[in-house]
């Protein structure tokens, strides 16, 4: 049965103190260069004709029901551990909430759609580059069972935009993601700094109700689905060998949900050491380190709610974050090696001996998960995989190796690749390799989900 629009306005319940009513800017051009109508059919949207898409995602007429008018978030956050009380959504907005047909909430929010109270010196602007590198990010990850954002909409917008770090006048796009909601760990840290216990309340009772179908009234309860959502999170990018780049608070989604695509990489091979964002000089978020980042970063939210509970509690839930990890990193290396559980002990075992052959012989990750899938490892991996292989030999296949993508070759997202898709689109307005490289992710989804 196909899923009707069902739209939302729960985020009025909060109250104005957590946004602020903007609008769009007026782009000098609306040309759709990315659809999403697998997503839009999750929330009744993807009848819409081309022309009525636009109307809503790139001229942001309001979907009916929901919003009447966009609202930038406001929230506060660590960046690279400094601590940023002058932020909020300064490119983007919340244009509409929905409901898909299991009446999960959901927001449509926005990148690049202009200039809000919280842009500081910024144009409110995305680049069409950093438009098309989220588009690719979101559906690598999904494929790669990450919880993630999906790009909805992606509509080139005829401004000539200025950066410093890339060759400059450059293309410009207004982005819509379709999010499992906006609320932010720093979201949280803004109350905390101004003191607000009621809305705090009000907010961990909007969370939990809204966004983690659970009784209000409980900010203990809160952490600990955070703490374990985010676990889960931090596991999945070391499974897929994704590198965020920026792991602020203020892009920690409290539903455990990856979002906001910046300087983003897959690292090749397994390199604790590689980062993504040219800035990240310490290697603060480098792969290797994010699970220690994520779990920073919850201990932020602990420290806000200290604003309604007693510490001791919030302690407890925190440290349950380490052993809900090496338990979700496992099943998620499990999940992508294909093969079934077999128990805790058993399954760790196997982890540890795959995990260190992995990096002491910079073996690529996708080429790795590729071979390996459905439970055996070729025998020309050699002896550093000889452990792993006969560990793996125990495990029965959940999946088999029928589906076509296993004929191909491994679908792989390196900055390179990323690069030559851009290029083409950038040189000639070619978009053919971008719509080849979406149709190969969806295949690659096909096979492992």
């Amino acid at each position: 049965m196909a899923t009707i629009l069902q739209p939302s306005r729960a985020i009025l319940d909060l109250g104005d103190a957590f946004y602020d009513p903007v609008a769009a800017a007026d782009f000098p051009q609306t040309i759709l260069r990315f659809r999403n109508d697998r997503a839009a059919a999750e929330v009744g949207l993807n009848g819409l004709s081309d022309d009525d898409w636009v109307r809503h995602f790139g001229r942001f007429a309001p979907l009916p029901g929901s919003l009447d008018q966009p609202l930038a978030l406001r929230y506060h956050g660590h960046q690279f551990r400094n601590y940023n009380p002058d932020i909020g959504d300064g490119r983007g907005f919340l244009f509409a909430q929905v409901q898909d047909g299991d009446g999960r909430l959901l927001d449509l929010g926005t990148k690049g759609s202009g200039q809000t109270p919280w842009s500081r010196f910024g144009d409110g602007r995305l680049t069409l580059k950093g438009g098309v590198r989220e588009v690719l990010a979101t559906e690598m990850l999904q494929a790669l069972g990450v919880n993630t954002s999906r790009s909805f909409s992606l509509i080139e917008t005829g401004e000539a935009l200025e950066r410093g770090d890339e060759p400059s006048p450059t293309r410009s796009a207004v982005l819509v993601r379709l999010s499992h909601g906006h609320i932010r760990i720093g979201t949280f840290q803004r109350l905390a700094y101004l003191r607000d216990a009621e809305a705090m309340a009000r907010l961990v009772d909007y969370v939990l109700v809204n966004l983690h179908d659970d009784a209000p009234g409980d900010p203990v309860r809160l952490l600990q689905n955070v703490v374990a959502k985010t676990a889960r999170l931090a596991a999945s990018y070391m499974a897929a060998g994704f590198v965020h780049g920026v792991l602020n608070t203020d892009n920690i989604n409290v539903t455990g949900e990856s979002f906001d695509y910046g300087p983003w990489r897959f690292t090749p091979t397994w390199d604790p050491g590689h980062v993504a964002a040219y800035f990240d000089h310490a290697g603060l978020y480098a792969f290797g380190r994010q699970p220690e980042a994520i779990h920073w970063n919850a201990m932020q939210l602990a420290v806000s709610l200290r604003t309604l509970v007693d510490a001791e509690p919030l302690i407890a839930a925190l440290d349950t974050f380490p052993d809900l990890y090496q338990s979700a990193v496992t099943d998620a290396l499990l999940w992508r090696l294909g093969v079934t559980p077999r128990g805790s002990a058993q399954d760790r075992a196997l982890v540890q001996t795959i995990e260190p052959a992995m990096r002491a012989t910079e073996t690529p990750i996708d080429r790795f998960f590729f071979d390996a899938f459905g439970g055996t490892i070729p025998e020309r991996y050699g002896e550093p995989f000889a452990e792993a292989r006969a560990a793996l030999a125990n495990y029965s296949a959940r999946k088999d190796r029928r589906h076509p993508y296993w004929s191909g070759e491994p679908c792989s997202m390196l900055i390179d690749e990323v690069e030559t898709i851009w290029s083409a689109i950038d040189e000639r307005d070619d978009w053919a390799p971008f719509d080849a490289k979406i149709a190969a992710i969806r295949q690659m989804g096909e096979a492992l989900a």
